[in-house]
């Protein structure tokens, strides 16, 4: 069996001419069926109908809260998000968000299910004052188990121009451990072109102080694609970036869809850099990251060796999820707040994305969930076979005819004959008890997984980014 996280060169996963061939537009697997195909028949009545049906022990739960508030917008931005000064906004929200709270704990019996995931995004979750931070915290232990003593894995995503060395105290003190910090380009003409000003000594000072408060894990992000990057400026990014030595990083594609997103109309689309650009900016990436002992996880996504999220890779209990890679597959996964998105058995369901909506929901009924789908058995095993190939670029044959009862070679004959074009591109090897993604498709995996997405031929591509 081969290992994931073994350390290839960038000679081994980077053909050129290959990810120019396959660099077509398609989903980032985040989920299975993906979110175009929820749909407003499954609402918060729905919801509950199917927690009830559903099974409930005493397993683990992940929780995920969205907190869309920003002050300043960054052009590139596909978040949902509200951009505004006005600090008295998150108080109406919070109280909402408390009773979301309460209404999905007692629906899950949250007080006797521990929480071994929790993440805060948003948005920005530092535009909270310190004070509402440990309300949220102590409404959320009111009404779930949380745990303590760094038992769980607790994230949030930080901005570093809103998180003082005080605020990161803090947020170790409420039993985060695990800290994401946006980055995304340490270049000041880069940062000008996409309205995120974020001097390198704002970003180091919250990395120092996450370590010296204790912090677990710390993952930075960055983005190529953006307006003025070359390899060049983005060479000088790494080598601050690897000065900070995080514990992760994600490397991002930027994906420019100014008609889905409006703000993106802001960025001058003359200064984006060209494909060719793009793929030596990774290429630089791959190679530089490499060489400073990172092992690449997938999907943007590397690590030291030693991490959580490179042993679950080598272990096998690597999943996927809508916050990205995860060490916990075993987790209902609940969101709350605008937007969130839920993963709960075998049904997904996510909240009004508007927040006058959500707050007028959760009013009326204590739920504001407008969307989702159950899967079939269909789904489900497809699912599960997107998620071996994202995450362990290899689908053995014989649990899938022993958990589904199907035998995989006829079932999936169309598919297998259609992935002939990748073995003969030496992107993947069919062998006779399962297939393995090899490293010249690693990079590519995503279009790999496209071809066992049986909803794909009737969603149009241009609502999904560039696989590179």
């Amino acid at each position: 069996m081969a290992n994931p996280s073994e350390a290839l060169s960038v000679d081994d996963l980077f053909d050129p001419a290959l990810l120019h061939k396959y660099d077509l537009n398609g989903p980032r697997y985040t989920s299975y069926p993906t979110a175009p195909q929820f749909h407003d028949r499954f609402g918060a009545a729905e919801y509950r109908q199917a927690i009830a049906q559903s099974p409930q022990s005493g397993q683990p739960l992940s929780l995920y809260m969205h907190l869309p508030f920003c002050d300043t917008v960054c052009f590139y931005c596909a978040c949902n998000k509200v951009i505004t000064r006005n600090r008295a906004r998150t108080r109406p929200y919070l109280e909402r968000l408390y009773r979301e709270i309460a209404a999905q704990a007692a629906l899950f019996d949250g007080t006797r299910r521990p929480i071994a995931q929790l993440h805060w995004g948003g948005g920005t979750p530092t535009f909270l004052s310190h004070d509402e931070m440990s309300e949220l915290m102590a409404v959320t232990g009111d009404h779930f188990q949380l745990l303590g003593d760094d038992q769980g894995e607790y994230s949030i995503e930080v901005d570093p121009r809103e998180a003082s060395p005080d605020t990161i105290a803090l947020l170790r003190e409420l039993g985060f451990n695990r800290l994401s910090v946006g980055v995304q380009d340490f270049d000041p003409q880069v940062q000008q072109a996409v309205n995120r000003i974020q001097p390198r000594a704002v970003t180091e000072a919250t990395v120092n102080a996450a370590r010296q408060t204790g912090f677990r894990s710390i993952s930075l992000d960055l983005i190529y694609g953006l307006p003025h990057q070359s390899v060049a400026s983005f060479s000088r990014t790494l080598d601050a970036v690897l000065e900070l030595a995080p514990d992760r990083l994600s490397v991002f594609n930027y994906a420019h869809l100014p008609q889905f997103f409006k703000m993106q109309q802001q960025i001058d689309e003359s200064a984006l850099p060209g494909p060719a650009e793009k793929l030596a900016i990774l290429k630089t990436s791959i190679e530089r990251l490499g060489e400073a002992g990172y092992v690449y996880i997938g999907m943007d996504h590397f690590a030291r060796p030693d991490d959580e999220l490179a042993q679950a890779q080598v272990n096998r209990t690597l999943y996927r999820n809508f916050q990205g890679y995860s060490t916990h597959a075993d987790c209902d996964l609940i969101g709350l707040g605008v937007s969130a998105i839920g993963k709960i058995g075998n049904f997904y369901a996510q909240n009004l994305k508007v927040l006058p909506d959500y707050q007028n929901a959760i009013d009326a009924e204590g739920l504001a969930v407008t969307r989702g789908i159950m899967l079939n058995d269909d789904d489900l095993l497809r699912r599960a076979v997107i998620n071996q190939l994202m995450c362990h670029f290899e689908l053995p044959l014989g649990p899938l005819q022993t958990q589904f009862g199907i035998d995989p070679a006829n079932y999936f004959s169309d598919e297998f004959e259609r992935l002939r074009a990748f073995e003969a591109d030496g992107l993947l090897a069919i062998e006779p008890d399962r297939l393995r993604v090899l490293p010249a498709g690693r990079l590519l995996v995503r279009n790999i997984c496209m071809v066992f997405d049986r909803y794909l031929t009737a969603q149009p591509a241009q609502r999904f980014s560039k696989t590179l």
